[in-house]
């Protein structure tokens, strides 16, 4: 009975799981000079990737009356998934509908050919 671990169920759960795994220390010098070393290699990346870039000037012109089509592609997209969704609607309150007319007429038929001697259990 000694060997038996039984846990305790009372221990409230730590609020910071991850508090102990953090590095709260300080970085080295050589680790940051390679991470700004890095940061500016990506931002000339960047920059160049961004000076590759043709018509820069027509397509910043052209930004106001893009948003603009964009806006009124939204908003024909979520009026015709309007329409979409009734038509949907409509297929399916008509199945349900056939579902249940058909239901009923064979509740009908079982009712009128039940025989006319029943035993009832209690």
């Amino acid at each position: 009975m000694a060997d038996l671990n039984i846990p305790n169920l009372n221990i409230k759960s730590d609020k910071y799981i991850f508090k102990k795994k953090l590095n709260l220390g300080r970085k080295s010098k050589r680790r940051l000079f390679t991470e700004s070393f890095f940061l500016f290699i990506l931002s000339v990346l960047l920059v160049y990737i961004n000076y590759l870039i043709p018509n820069k000037n027509l397509l910043l012109q052209n930004l106001p009356s893009t948003l603009n089509k964009l806006l009124l592609s939204l908003i024909d997209l979520f009026s015709y998934l309007y329409e979409i969704f009734i038509v949907i609607f409509i297929f399916a309150s008509s199945l349900t509908s056939l579902i249940f007319i058909i239901g009923s007429f064979y509740r009908l038929y079982r009712i009128s050919k039940r025989k006319s001697k029943q035993i009832i259990y209690k």
